[in-house]
């Protein structure tokens, strides 16, 4: 596999991994992923509306509500989730694995303010598989800390087209988006940020 170029707090940074071209066809697939399972606002367990809109594609979904945060097969208006693009999957067969396939592909979309506090993905069964991430539109703060919250942590720039691998030491890590920056891409006509999360889930 790829060595990265950096990395972050145990994280792999693949910097532009998607050039204009992909990142424009990609666009395109989760636009039929959004289509088929539309974008919502989860609650959190505390009953706060998240301001992350979300959805999925692949065998499971990631969904939250006041019973927790959980996997489920299914989209909440009651539809299966549509399956992973093809060219979601090419990009976790070039960098992480040929055979074993992610179970889910989380779909976050961040519009005007919307942000994600420093949290673990800690819902999968098996954290011997990376969390993979590939970051579409506009700029965004990532903050990664260590595995305690309340650590020490550090950031980077996202930008559209990188692709990070929270794997190893760095796979339980904290880690957030602090903010997005408007206007910084004109890949999304109406602006925002899509940040896609590849995970094994059983």
């Amino acid at each position: 596999m790829p060595e990265p170029a950096a990395t972050i707090s145990g994280a792999a940074f693949h910097p532009g991994w998607l050039d204009a071209a992909g990142q424009a066809a990609l666009v395109g697939d989760l636009r039929a992923v959004i289509a088929a399972a539309p974008l919502f606002a989860p609650l959190t367990p505390w009953g706060k509306p998240m301001s992350v809109r979300m959805t999925s594609a692949g065998r499971y979904g990631w969904y939250s509500d006041r019973r927790g945060y959980r996997y489920v097969d299914r989209h909440p208006a009651g539809t299966p989730w549509p399956p992973i693009p093809e060219r979601v999957l090419a990009i976790w067969r070039s960098l992480v694995s040929l055979d074993r396939m992610p179970d889910c592909c989380l779909v976050n979309f961040y519009g005007d303010g919307a942000r994600m506090g420093l949290h673990q993905d800690r819902d999968e069964a098996d954290f011997g598989w990376p969390v993979l991430s590939v970051s579409l539109g506009d700029d965004a703060r990532f903050r990664i800390g260590g595995t305690e919250r309340g650590g020490k942590t550090e950031s980077v720039w996202l930008r559209s087209g990188d692709v990070l691998i929270l794997g190893g030491a760095a796979r339980l890590a904290y880690h957030g988006i602090d903010r997005v920056v408007p206007g910084t891409s004109a890949l999304l006509p109406r602006g925002g940020r899509v940040n896609l999360t590849l995970r094994v889930v059983d």
